[in-house]
């Protein structure tokens, strides 16, 4: 991509060539000189211009919000044969201020089927879902086209005889859980004991395999969502900081083809009369009925149905300032794009937020290396772009959600989605939405769905939720400038270099009281089979820094469902205590090494950055 001793002024592969007229008394006189006089004024301008040369590499740098450039070795003696990427950040001011919710969570309806739903009370299931808060918490998926709503609370009662340690089978084991739980006030949480939880674990697998069968032929069942369903999922949303985004029916249509409301205005009378404060959004890719009830909506009909359900929330004196979000099309291509556009033109006003949705790959995807391909990477910048061009030929200033986020869809790829490898992808997402002014990206799924969970079925959390977790922890919504410098060899003929180290930066959270404001986080993705080394400059040199290295853990290598943080190996120290993330202390000047194929975090201390001082 580079060539020794040329600088890149943009990342579309400008180049500047760096010229120079060397003139001395000496060497420039048209006089016959002696051989070794000769021989030294050629040495004198060959190292003259090494020299301006390297200088205009080092203070050049390129302005951009995500450096993106392959860092290849460079044999070259001042450098001791190694790669060197020169790093600075403007801390002037910010490119962008993201939502204090940007990283999100999604949960599939899929819960309430597999019996899942039950179990979201779990005190460790909660303190997971807490450690990501604040966040947006949707409930919705493919399934919700297929939710009915029923008022019926089904108090618990108790069934079956028997002493409270002994649980006689698994209907009973719930009924007495609830029952524990309406006891208590505030927020409720259990302790499930394992055999329940083993038992739930069974009937999970079973029920998976329907809901397989049921994704694979494209034919849904409905689901039933009970008003104490709705309690439960509420109060798992309330309990962990979460602020519930509740996904409607939109298939639950009149002969006319007109969306039908009666579902959805008993639903809003019983949610307003228990006080429930919930963002609603209306269907699931509705771009795609055709294929999935053979009945199309066009862009008309779906505005029309968005206008009805701000009119119906309006009604409704609890919901009557309610956020709503749509039109939650699927990936944007043709289809999708004309959906969006038409929605725009005549319902943009309507919502607080647009949504679509985007998944890298499909289920059939084998191979641990296709997480790591840049081309993958990059395909989510070109679907953003697209999207913000539609949204701002219609609006100025509206925000654009990325609802409904996973590596893969038809639920993942076991054993590769929910592996280290797959962290790649997650981060870089993050970075790429942050940087293209992406307010909100909402993570499919927290637990339960398929392979791209964050959390198992053991409530173990996975090498993308612990991502999500340190990304929490130290990145603020500022976004930052990045200007990078770097020397590369020439690639070679037919061969393109694409670009596998990406670097971030935002202002550390101010939620983080580890740090003080003024604090610059930086993340890194290396996806070299080669160390790289990183050099802060500019306004960041000399300073303190604190690393997070995450690398994976046991002998799978990227296949791992364990991380490493800087060697220590994280996990839950009980249902309610998280591991110390402990930093390394990096002293004032050190050069940042990145190995092969990790993720890395770098808070620059006691900055004082003015962009991240309020």
């Amino acid at each position: 991509m580079y060539r020794l001793g040329l600088v890149s002024n943009h990342f579309v592969g400008k180049f500047v060539i760096f010229k120079t007229s060397l003139r001395t008394p000496s060497c420039t006189q048209t006089v016959k000189m002696p051989s070794a006089i000769t021989h030294a004024c050629s040495s004198l301008l060959i190292a003259s211009l090494a020299s301006l040369v390297l200088s205009s590499v080092v203070s050049s740098s390129y302005s951009a919000s995500a450096y993106q450039g392959s860092t290849i070795s460079v044999k070259r003696h001042s450098f001791m044969q190694r790669t060197l990427v020169l790093l600075d950040v403007n801390t002037r001011s910010p490119i962008r201020v993201l939502n204090d919710h940007f990283l999100s969570l999604q949960l599939d309806p899929s819960v309430i089927k597999d019996g899942w739903l039950d179990f979201l009370s779990s005190k460790r299931l909660v303190t997971l879902a807490r450690g990501l808060a604040p966040a947006y918490l949707r409930f919705g998926g493919k399934r919700t086209d297929f939710l009915q709503f029923n008022n019926q609370k089904n108090l618990a009662k108790f069934r079956g005889p028997g002493p409270d340690y002994y649980l006689k089978n698994y209907e009973d084991d719930i009924v007495r859980s609830d029952i524990a739980l309406d006891k208590q006030n505030g927020c409720k949480v259990a302790n499930h004991p394992d055999i329940m939880l083993e038992l739930q674990r069974e009937k999970a697998a079973s029920t998976q395999l329907v809901l397989l069968k049921e994704q694979l032929s494209n034919i849904y069942s409905n689901i039933t969502i009970t008003a104490r369903s709705l309690d439960k999922l509420y109060n798992f949303a309330d309990c962990a900081g979460l602020h519930l985004v509740l996904g409607l029916n939109a298939l639950h249509r009149n002969p006319d083809n007109s969306w039908n409301t009666s579902s959805t205005l008993s639903l809003l009378k019983y949610g307003a009369g228990k006080k429930y404060n919930i963002s609603w959004e209306l269907g699931n890719e509705p771009n795609a009925y055709r294929s999935l009830v053979g009945r199309a909506v066009n862009s008309t009909q779906w505005a029309q149905d968005y206008t009805k359900l701000r009119t119906l929330l309006q009604s409704v004196r609890y919901y009557h300032k309610a956020h709503l979000y749509g039109p939650n099309v699927g990936r944007p291509r043709k289809n999708a794009l004309l959906m969006l556009d038409g929605f725009m033109k005549n319902a943009g006003s309507v919502v607080d937020a647009v949504t679509w949705q985007h998944y890298f790959m499909d289920g059939r995807v084998k191979k641990v290396e296709d997480f790591l391909k840049t081309r993958l990477m990059d395909t989510l910048t070109e679907q953003i772009n697209k999207v913000i061009k539609v949204v701002a030929t219609h609006t100025t200033g509206k925000k654009v959600w990325l609802g409904g986020l996973g590596p893969a869809w038809t639920g993942g790829i076991n054993n590769l989605s929910q592996t280290y490898a797959a962290g790649f992808l997650w981060i870089n997402t993050l970075g790429v939405a942050a940087v293209q002014g992406i307010d909100v990206v909402l993570r499919h799924s927290f637990f339960d769905y398929g392979y791209t969970q964050l959390v198992d079925q053991n409530f173990n959390p996975l090498p993308d939720y612990w991502v999500s977790l340190i990304f929490k922890r130290l990145v603020g919504p500022k976004v930052l400038t990045v200007r990078v410098a770097g020397l590369q060899r020439k690639p070679q003929p037919g061969r393109v270099i694409r670009d596998k180290l990406r670097i971030y930066a935002h202002c550390t959270s101010f939620s983080n009281h580890n740090y003080a404001k003024g604090s610059i986080t930086i993340y890194i993705i290396n996806l070299h089979r080669s160390r790289k080394k990183i050099k802060l400059a500019g306004t960041l040199r000399n300073k303190t820094v604190h690393q997070y290295l995450l690398q994976p853990f046991g002998t799978e290598g990227l296949r791992a469902k364990h991380v490493q943080l800087n060697g220590e190996k994280l996990v839950m120290l009980d249902n309610e205590t998280f591991p110390e993330l402990k930093p390394k202390t990096l002293r004032a000047g050190r050069t940042i090494t990145m190995p092969p194929m990790t993720i890395g975090f770098y808070v620059i201390r006691n900055m004082n950055a003015y962009a991240c001082r309020r």
